[in-house]
Order: structure tokens, then sequence, then C-alpha cells
């Protein structure tokens, strides 16, 4: 059908192919370069061309441009043809007469290829010959620019490589290859390091080595490298026990939840009247929420007391107790109450409380919208006025080489810490401070008072984050919104949550029976068609009444909200506001439409404002996210990966206000990027995985954005256009329709699969109910173990059958090709958020073999993302941290590639590190935090690298530079880029 299906090996054939063919100038490939050799046997340009083609000599473009005008002047039917005449102004030619022009030079073996993009940007015969030809430059080999070139020529198979070739539009590299550029240049001890940084700022090759030249002379920037520890590794004796005791816990805490369950269920449904219920589920209910909200608190006091700065070897005594109480901390049913599961997470005075019990120091008017909560609370202060908005990390703790370390975090007064940003330990802020978002803090950094920084690692700015004007009263307002949060707590959602469950179970006969099956309801096929009834009416009941409810309870809310005004925090229009982002971002609806031709459907009627819709047929992922989807403009042909955060609202610490967010046309968002209101991005633009966004400077249009301060980039390169022409020939209508057709089949089996689900622990748990003769407790606390590990099992083989029991294999190929479809229905069936629930265990571990992961011995995972898992190597001994990510794969624009990960032994991901795919990682690496490892990078053993896009770091402490200057050349890069701002 002429779409392309393309493995590792062919990949790199292309890559090879397209590298010989360049945008927009042309450099001569190597049979290129040996058929011009040749000119003197077929060409009228006799020997002259030769020689002077070899000499890098104008006189090779004068006789290839007498041969161009000579045929041109036999297609459109004249005598003779200017050398300086436009193709289409002067001689009347066009796209028709062209590609005929462009086939006759492609079967001339003596002449280099034209594209039509070449005829478009070089419209005369002069201007063409010039750009087929550049000028040689005679280089030393043995200085700085030859080694380059040397290196550079290897990497992208093409002879005629200059200083002044152009990485991407000269000679047709695209980033990948551009990282093995890199990585074969890192291993030549002749040749300093280079960074992908170095890369996209210093084009060209003499560019390039003027800037590796002046590296002496560039600002020492780095940050400080983890300390280095020296506990030994724990044993497997250690891990095998630190396992089975988070075990018991596990056990005993669910037996505690099934015995008091129990109590209060024989109580509840021993009233008469729904009153009666009523007043009984408060009373009850209101007991066991206070019980478990403070259970945190005492596990903490008594299993920790107060931290202090220390290391905690994995997998130890001490380590079980920094689990237990981690994990109770940061499950306490407070944080449902106030929006801390939500995808757009409330702010709440009863947080700052939470936090204070904890040992956190807390200042008056704080206000926290993350629910990533600090562990190690004793080791943080927060002065008064601060805001910190979702999505960021304060964890106060972090793991490295097998050690969790335990720092401080000090943020002074009315500091703002922005959207994704990760805060590492022994860190500060001073009052009025500012961190941008998509920004980090690196241990020993701090941020003097009343200045802003951005960036990761953070470095200063002139930009303003914090845009909203305070009002008055926030205290009383704050106290009286807590208050109100408990007492619907309390009044409403706890007895709905006992009192009406317990009366569906009496009242509907279906449920009474699952609840109490009887000795052979078992053997009765009723039973399972009741259980069938009651598990398809509740979940099917579920999705239809929520797409009703998420398309109009929010609009008629949202009439009592008006953009670009400044409302008072935790007033009435704060309440509707969360309100309406919390039925909007139902995490469901987005996987169920996202990746498909619905989902620009279902994003309509929840309100956002796509324009003219240029179907794609994956549109937006299945992670979209915002403040208020009222506001949200999405320009015509956009395309949106996953992990979008619109950020159409701004809070101060006593008021916020919303505004439109307008995402331009013809552009493409990658993952993991935080969209704010402010955007100074326009149309057609390419915004790369977890890329800073702007908010500052003038308008981009027609670029690509890179990295945390930003820079430009190309907006494609010719790889990612390879697909182009089913535009043009007609294709791709047709695929578009097969494309909704598969997408259909994979949201009917999303549904199903989950149906499934609920029926499984429906019978599962009456099943196990049925053996409870109110004596047996032991198998109420059995009831959790059994239904987690039926929850791995059944995802588990969901996703074996999805992938037909095979591994997945490397990708090249067009989103409009079945491949392609298939691997959107691995994203989207199964499902993977079960497993978070074993972060820090040896669990995680077993769970990830079983899906494929390769693996070592005693991995410490406290919460990494693998997206592929079939195509993942992990070494022994690694330590991955919270919200790492091991993305194997890239969509840009219509073309979609994956690739391998390799991860060493014993190597570091830090906390919000993202891994792309093609890269390797050598054994003892560290990969600081929030740093972005891109596409087809090679990390050396026992190197450290950090940063946005990751390079070697240098050392300020010790003045060394391991990675020869590459950080501190990314730190005057990034000032470059302030400056634009």
């Amino acid at each position: 059908m002429g779409f392309v299906k393309c493995d590792a090996s062919e990949a790199r054939r292309k890559r090879a192919l397209i590298g010989s063919v360049t945008r927009g100038h042309f450099s001569i490939s190597s049979r290129g370069a040996h058929a011009v050799k040749n000119l003197t046997k077929d060409s009228p340009a006799g020997p002259t061309a030769s020689s002077a083609i070899g000499n890098g000599q104008l006189d090779s473009r004068v006789d290839i441009g007498e041969a161009f005008a000579e045929n041109l002047a036999g297609i459109l039917g004249v005598e003779r043809v200017a050398e300086d005449a436009n193709f289409f102004d002067d001689l009347g030619a066009d796209s028709m007469v062209m590609a005929r022009f462009c086939a006759w030079a492609r079967k001339r073996h003596d002449l280099p290829s034209i594209s039509m993009k070449e005829i478009y940007r070089h419209p005369t015969v002069r201007d063409l010959a010039r750009a087929l030809v550049p000028p040689v430059v005679p280089l030393l080999e043995d200085d700085l620019e030859g080694k380059l070139v040397q290196v550079l020529a290897e990497v992208v198979h093409v002879d005629g490589v200059t200083a002044d070739s152009h990485f991407f539009d000269d000679l047709g590299a695209d980033s990948m290859v551009m990282a093995r550029f890199c990585a074969r240049v890192r291993k030549r001890p002749d040749l300093p390091t280079v960074s992908m940084t170095d890369i996209y700022q210093h084009s060209t090759v003499r560019l390039l080595a003027a800037a590796l030249s002046d590296e002496e002379a560039a600002p020492a920037f780095g940050v400080a490298p983890p300390s280095v520890s020296t506990a030994a590794p724990a044993s497997k004796a250690e891990y095998i026990l630190c396992g089975a005791l988070q075990l018991l816990v596990f056990l005993g805490y669910t037996y505690l939840v099934g015995v008091v369950g129990d109590l209060g269920y024989n109580w509840i449904s021993a009233a008469t009247g729904a009153g009666e219920i009523y007043l009984r589920s408060v009373l009850f209910g209101g007991a066991v929420f206070v019980g478990v909200c403070t259970l945190p608190i005492v596990a903490k006091w008594i299993l920790i007391g107060r931290w202090k700065p220390r290391e905690i070897r994995v997998w130890s005594l001490t380590y079980l107790r920094f689990w237990i109480v981690k994990t109770l901390i940061r499950s306490n049913p407070l944080l449902l109450v106030i929006g801390g599961r939500s995808r757009s997470s409330t702010a709440s005075p009863l947080l700052n409380l939470y936090l204070r019990a904890l040992g956190a120091k807390i200042g008056r008017g704080v206000v926290i919208f993350s629910r990533n909560l600090p562990v190690c609370t004793d080791l943080l202060t927060i002065g008064a006025g601060t805001v910190v908005r979702k999505d960021s990390f304060i964890s106060c703790y972090r793991a490295h080489n097998g050690v969790i370390q335990a720092g401080a975090v000090t943020l002074g007064k009315n500091v703002f810490v922005g959207e994704m940003t990760v805060v590492d330990i022994d860190v500060s802020m001073g009052d009025g401070s500012q961190l941008g978002h998509s920004s980090s803090l690196h241990p020993g950094q701090a941020v003097p008072a009343g200045e802003r920084w951005h960036g990761s690692p953070a470095h200063p700015t002139e930009v303003d984050y914090h845009t909203v004007a305070r009002t008055d009263g926030g205290s009383l307002r704050g106290a009286l919104y807590g208050f109100t949060q408990l007492l619907i707590a309390l009044a409403v959602y706890v007895p709905l949550a006992v009192g009406g469950l317990i009366l569906l179970l009496v009242e509907v006969p279906q449920l009474n029976a699952l609840l109490n099956p009887g000795s052979a309801a078992f053997s009765v096929w009723t039973h399972y068609i009741d259980a069938l009834i009651a598990g398809s009416v509740l979940f099917f009941g579920f999705v239809i009444f929520g797409l009703l409810v998420v398309g109009s309870v929010p609009r008629l809310l949202n009439l009592a909200i008006k953009p670009d005004k400044v409302y008072p925090l935790y007033g009435f229009h704060y309440g509707i506001h969360k309100a309406i982002a919390r039925m909007t971002n139902v995490r469901f609806f987005t996987w169920l439409f996202g990746d498909s031709n619905l989902v620009v459907h279902y994003l309509r009627w929840v309100g956002y404002d796509l324009s003219a819709v240029v179907q794609t047929g994956s549109n937006f992922g299945m992670d979209v996210r915002h403040e208020s989807p009222y506001l949200v403009t999405v320009g015509s042909g956009t395309v949106v990966a996953d992990g979008l955060s619109i950020i159409n609202a701004e809070f101060s610490n006593t008021s916020f206000r919303l505004s439109r967010a307008t995402i331009g046309s013809n552009s493409y968002l990658g993952n993991n990027i935080p969209y704010p209101a402010q955007s100074t991005v326009g149309d057609n633009c390419l915004l790369a995985t977890k890329v800073m966004v702007p908010v500052a400077g003038e308008i981009r249009k027609n670029t690509g954005l890179l990295g945390s301060p930003s820079f430009e980039i190309p907006r494609s390169v010719q790889r990612d256009g390879m697909y182009d022409d089913m535009v043009t020939d007609g294709r791709l209508p047709r695929r578009l329709v097969a494309k909704r057709r598969h997408n259909v089949v994979t949201m009917a089996l999303y549904l199903l699969v989950r149906w499934i689900y609920t029926l499984g622990l429906a019978l599962l748990g009456a099943g196990i109910l049925e053996f409870y003769d109110g004596r047996n407790e032991v198998v109420i606390g059995v009831f959790g173990a059994v239904t987690l590990l039926f929850t791995i099992g059944y995802w588990v083989l969901v996703e074996r059958i999805v992938t037909h029991f095979r591994n997945l294999q490397p990708r090249f190929c067009s989103i409009y090709d079945s491949v392609f479809w298939r691997h959107e229905r691995f994203w989207k069936v199964p499902s993977v958020t079960y497993i978070q629930v074993l972060n820090g265990t040896p669990f995680k571990n077993l769970v990830w073999r079983l899906l494929g992961v390769r693996i070592g011995r005693r991995v410490f995972d406290d919460g990494a993302l693998i997206t592929e898992r079939t195509l993942v190597t992990i070494g022994d001994h690694c330590t991955l941290n919270a919200s790492s990510k091991i993305q194997c794969h890239s969509q840009e624009d219509g073309t979609f590639k994956s690739d391998h990960i390799a991860i060493g032994a014993g190597c570091t991901l830090g906390v919000g590190a993202f891994v792309h795919y093609g890269t390797s990682i050598g054994d003892g690496a560290v990969l600081a935090t929030d740093s972005f490892l891109m596409k087809g990078e090679e990390v050396p053993q026992n190197s450290m690298w950090g940063g946005n896009p990751a390079q070697e770091i240098r050392d300020v402490q010790s003045g060394s530079a391991p990675g020869s200057g590459a950080l501190a050349r990314a730190g005057s890069g990034g000032r470059r880029a302030l400056h634009r701002e």
C-alpha cells in the first residue's frame, strides 16, 4: 500500500540514505561524488567539471549549471535559458514542468539529485548549481575542524562534508544522527566533549570548533554532584527479608481495614430507616476518617521521630520504617477530600495543618497545589505567602546509588515555585524569589532573595512568573474554606460512601445476593447473571452518566466565572473553578478517547475551542489536562502528544485569575509540557519533550524549541517528512477511515477489559466472603492481598494478549501504518497505574519482569514509569527515582519512531529524569534530577549527566570539568536563550 514498516536496521539504512539528501542545500553523497568525478563520460560539462569539483572551485558550478540550463530549455521548448532567469516568474514554468526537470536530473548518475523543495528554494539555474556543489574549504586533518569534519562524515555517510555544511539543512541530519556524532566525539581522547546543546547552538563544524576552542573563556556553570555513599549494597537476604516484611505490613493493614469495615457494616445495617442509617454512617464514618487521617502522623513520630539529614541504605530495616511512613503519608484519605487525586489539584489550608502535624515548618498563608508530598517533613521550611504549583516535587529526600539521602529544603516568604518543577535536597530560595515552570534546583543551589530563576538546572532570568495581584482577607477565607471542606467530607462524602453503599447492598437484590451468596450460590448460574447485571449497570452507568455530566454541569458552573478577572482565593468562585476542573479532568475519558479520531469531539464536548480541525487520527494523546477547558484554544492542524498540562489559571496566596491559553496552528507538542497562558509561541512550532515554553519576548513562529530554558532548533528534518506524499497522492483520507475503524475497536477493547475487571473484582469479593463465617477473620485480611494479586495477574495477561505474547520491535513508520495503530492499542488497552502501589518494594521488579522488562537484581524503583516494557534493559543495583520516565518512542508530526533503551548496572536516574529512545547509559552513570536524555545519546560509564537536554556535568566544587566545559557552555547558552526572552 506504499506504507513503510521499518525495523532498527531498516531505520539505520534510511537515515544513511537521508544523509546524502539534504534540506535546502545539497552535499554530494559518495555515489554522487563518484558520479560527478566521471562527468567526462556523459556530461556536456566535460573534463573541466571533474577537476573543478575535486578542487572545490566555482567552475564546477558553472559547468553543472550549463547542463541544467540546456536540459531545462529542452523541456520548456525554448532556445536558451539564462542562468539568472527565475523558473516561475521569468520562464513561466509550473510545478509539473519542474517535476519533469527533477526526474531528468535523478536519471543522470553524473549529476546530484534535485527535489522540488530545492527548486523552490533556489529558483534559478545559477543558485541551484551553487547549492548543489558548495565550496570545499581545505582543512588540515590534524586541526580541530578537520577532525570534526572527519567524524561527521563517518556518521552522516556523506562525502564532501565541509566545515560550513549545516548539520540539518545541508546534511539532512536529525537529532538521532547528531547524538551519534556527539557520542563518537566523546570517545576520541584528542577531541573535546560535544553536547546536543552545542550542536543546536553551533550548527556547522566551523562554529562548533570555534565554540569549543573558546570554552575556557565560558563562564563556569554547574551543579554539585551527589555525595558519594560509602554504604555497602544490600545483600540478597536483606532484599528478601525487606520484601517479606513489607508484605506482612500490607496484609496487616488490609486485615485491620477489613475488621473495622465489618464492624461498621454490621452496626449500620442493623439500623431501621434511612435517617438512622445516615446518622450511624456519620458517626462511624467520621470516627474512621479521623483515625485513618491521624495514623500517618502517629506512625511518623513513633517510627522515625524527628527527621535529620542522613542516609538510609535501601532494603535495610531502617528503610522499612521509611517506606511505611512514606506510604502512609501519601495515601492519607484526607488528600481525597481536598482534591489530592484530582488531575487539577486543589490547594487547601487542611494540607498545611497536615504537614505541620508531620513536623514541617509551614508559614501562614502558604498555598500548596502539589500532591507529591514531602516525606522527610522536619527538613522542610516554607515561609508565609509562598505558592507551590501542581506537579512539583519537594520531597526532602532522593535515592542515589542504593541509599536514601534526606536533606533540607528552605523556601522563604512569598516564594513562587512553578509547575512541573523539581526541588532537590540541600537547596534554598530567599524571600520573594521565583522558580519558573519546567525547572529544577539541584543540591547546593541557593536562589537569592528577590531573584527569578528558571531552567534545569536553574539560573537567573528576568521573566516574571508570578503575575496575579494579591487580595485582602486571605486568612479568614482560608479558615472558613478548610472548615467547609471538612464539614462536607464528614456530613456528605463519608456518609454517602458508607451508608449509600450499605443501602445499595441491602436494597438491591442482585447486590445483596452477591454479598450473601449462600453455600450453593456459586454452583447456580443465576448468581453469575446477577453479577453480570449488577456490574454492567454500575460500570456502563458510570460511563454514560459521566459523559453527560462532564459536558453539561461544568458549562452551567462556568457562567459564574469571568476570564481575566481577579477573584479571592478560597472564595465562592474558587470553589466553582475547582469543581469545573475536577469534573472535566477525568482520566478515564481522556484515556478512552485519546489517540483516536474521536478525541477532538470529546474535547469540544468538555469546552475546548479547536477551530477548524485538521483530522490526523492522533490529534491529542491520552493525557491532556487543563485548569479551565473553556479558555483553551488550539489552532488548526496541531498535534499534541501525552502529558500536556495547560496552565490557564494563575494563583497568588490570596487570589487567582483565569486567562485564555492559545496553542498555535500547524504545531507539534511533545511529552510532559506545561503550557502557560502567557506563552509566546505562535504558529508552526515544534515543542520538544519537557521543553520550557517561553512566556516573554517576541512570538516564535516556524521554528522548534528544545530544552529548559528553551532554545531554537529546526522545525523539522527531512526524515520526519518521509510520508508527506500521502497528502498529495490521495491516500490520506483512506488511511484516516481505516485508522478510525481500528481506533473504535481499540476503544471497545478498552471498555471491555475494564468491564471484565470490574466483574472479576465483584465475583472475587463475593467468593471470599462466602468463606467468612464471623470467626475466620483472617479471610478479611487476605482479601486485600488476593485483590492485588488478581489485579496484577489480570493486567499482565491483558498486556501480553494485546502484544500477542511477543516483544515489541523498533519501528520507523508513518502514523497511518497499521503497525503504529497496534502500538496505540498497546498504550491504551492495558493499564499500569496499579504498579505504582508497589513503589519501593521488590515486588515491582517482579511485575516489570512479567511485563517484559529485562531488569537486573535488586533494582530500587521508587516510582519510575516504563512505556514500552519489552524494549528496555536495566542492569543490577540500579536506582530509579520517583517520576523518572523511560520512554522508548517518539511521534513527531506524521512519523513514529521507537527503539531500545539500555541502562547499565549501578546507574541512578534522578527525580523527574526522562530517558528517550535509542539511548544507552553505561555502568555506574548518574542522570541528575529533572534531566532529559535525548534520543540516541550514549552516556559513558561512571559519568554524571544532567540538564535539559542532558550533558556531562562539571563539578563546581572541585573545579574539574569532566565534560570539558560542556555544562559551562550550556549555562552561557541558557543565558543567551534568556536574553531572547
